[in-house]
């Protein structure tokens, strides 16, 4: 079983390292952990995001479906935190703040980034914790 010493894994496709490392390091805060010719691993809120680089262009995304990664944020203050922090650096957003399920218990309200190679990523808040999983 998972624990929170373990860390979460994905790999995403970039077409250019230098505009990965830019989104992911300067405009969303998250930490570079190693970076090669053909990769770059990023501490993606606790996780582990790896960024390899791919020949294909990048892609207008036609719906955030099936395809997208992020973080459900516990705690209402970084989830507004990093909203404050994407509207002041100018991150692209696929969609703005809406809320979801309004009304009932699976309630929250999430938003979505889009980096520059067409990766979208959203994130999100619950109103009741117990609906995270």
């Amino acid at each position: 079983m998972r624990t929170t010493h373990d860390v979460f894994h994905v790999a995403i496709p970039v077409h250019d390292l230098d505009e990965a490392q830019d989104f992911y390091v300067t405009q969303l805060g998250c930490k570079l952990a190693r970076r090669y010719h053909d990769r770059i691993t990023l501490d993606f809120f606790g996780d582990q995001v790896v960024c390899h680089l791919t020949d294909m262009e990048p892609a207008e995304p036609k719906s955030l479906y099936p395809r997208h990664f992020g973080v459900t944020f516990r705690n209402a203050d970084d989830f507004e935190a990093l909203h404050a922090c994407a509207i002041t650096r100018k991150v692209m957003f696929y969609h703005e703040v809406t809320t979801r399920f309004g009304g009932l218990v699976e309630e929250h309200r999430t938003f979505v980034l889009q980096d520059p190679s067409g990766n979208l990523l959203e994130f999100k808040h619950y109103n009741d914790p117990r609906m995270m999983y």
